[in-house]
């Protein structure tokens, strides 16, 4: 039985500055896609609650304010935001990847979350290089989210941005069996240009990873490119643009009309038996690889702040005397 999926590229808004009044934006375009048939969807780079265009127009000691703004916005996890779409997710029983900014003390990473038909949250990983401007913004994340994960339509891979531009990070996913590639960029950024080479690096993806990528982009609206210029005192040109939202197939080819400005869906059947005729010609992690001369050395474990070394106590016998053992300092061990 061949297996064909309903998949749907969102370009969207944020609700500007509200982390609720963009949680339930997306939910409401989630139940919207379910009646439509669609099973997998996929949203813009953290369009939850929205990008940091500020960082990219304001210089470091000017940011403060914006930074704080966005800290006190983005989202934990768990939470009741990430309920809110597990369960619209479940609704529309549709498979969810969604970019949002999430708060994990006082620090933001740039996080994709990947939510199954049933609700659950079934990926969370870390953008983990920011670029450029958003090392002001984004902790980096760790390896551990470097991989496909199984969902109710298939096989998902997840990068954001810039990540498409690492060769590593992206053979880690084809490697790992992804069938379907969920691509986030912030759009309304860039200009023409980013819009022209996100277009060249998903439509790459596709043929080197024989998947079907999702791409999605993010759009300002002119109130809201007026509103973050009025508030950074920056021009509004430099966020302006670099829209590119599509879906490609596993040779490389569009799939529809791309969106390159408005909000809007590209909406498409992925049938995965393009994928078997993609790899029956050009397998980069099988027959059209070679492992004995090239390989890739992944570290997936996940990052912690602390490490705690500890020895368990034993008991010490010694002639006529017992007594109980203890931890050894770092100084005896």
């Amino acid at each position: 039985m061949r297996n064909i999926v309903k998949a749907a590229a969102v370009q969207i808004s944020p609700v500007l500055y509200s982390r609720e009044g963009t949680v339930e934006k997306i939910t409401k375009k989630i139940r919207e896609l379910g009646k439509k048939g669609v099973r997998f969807a996929t949203f813009p780079e953290t369009i939850i609650p929205y990008y940091p265009y500020f960082s990219f127009v304001q210089p470091p000691f000017t940011l403060a304010n914006e930074h704080q703004r966005l800290l006190e916005q983005s989202l934990t996890v768990p939470s009741a935001e990430t309920h809110a779409i597990g369960d619209a997710a479940k609704d529309a029983q549709m498979v969810v990847s969604v970019g949002a900014n999430e708060r994990d003390g006082g620090s933001i990473y740039n996080t994709q979350l990947l939510f199954d038909a049933d609700g659950t949250l079934i990926q969370r990983r870390r953008k983990i290089t920011p670029t450029y401007h958003e090392r002001m913004v984004w902790g980096q994340g760790d390896g551990a989210g470097l991989r496909a994960v199984d969902s109710a339509v298939g096989r998902i891979g997840q990068l954001a941005c810039w990540e498409h531009y690492l060769p590593l990070a992206r053979y880690a996913l084809i490697a790992d069996g992804e069938q379907i590639h969920s691509a986030m960029y912030p759009g309304s950024i860039f200009g023409p240009l980013f819009s022209q080479q996100t277009e060249v690096s998903t439509r790459q993806h596709a043929l080197e990873s024989a998947c079907f990528v999702v791409s999605a982009t993010a759009w300002l609206n002119a109130d809201q490119q007026a509103q973050i210029a009025n508030d950074t005192g920056a021009a509004i040109a430099p966020i302006s643009g670099g829209c590119f939202t599509a879906i490609v197939a596993p040779d490389g080819q569009l799939i529809g009309e791309p969106l390159k400005e408005g909000e809007g869906d590209v909406i498409a059947d992925l049938d995965f038996i393009e994928i078997d005729g993609r790899k029956r010609v050009m397998d980069a992690s099988g027959h059209y690889s070679r492992p004995e001369l090239i390989s890739l050395l992944i570290d997936r474990t996940p990052s912690s702040h602390v490490h705690e070394r500890i020895i368990p106590p034993r008991s010490v016998a010694t002639p006529g005397l017992h007594r109980e053992a203890r931890a050894l300092t770092p100084l005896e061990s």
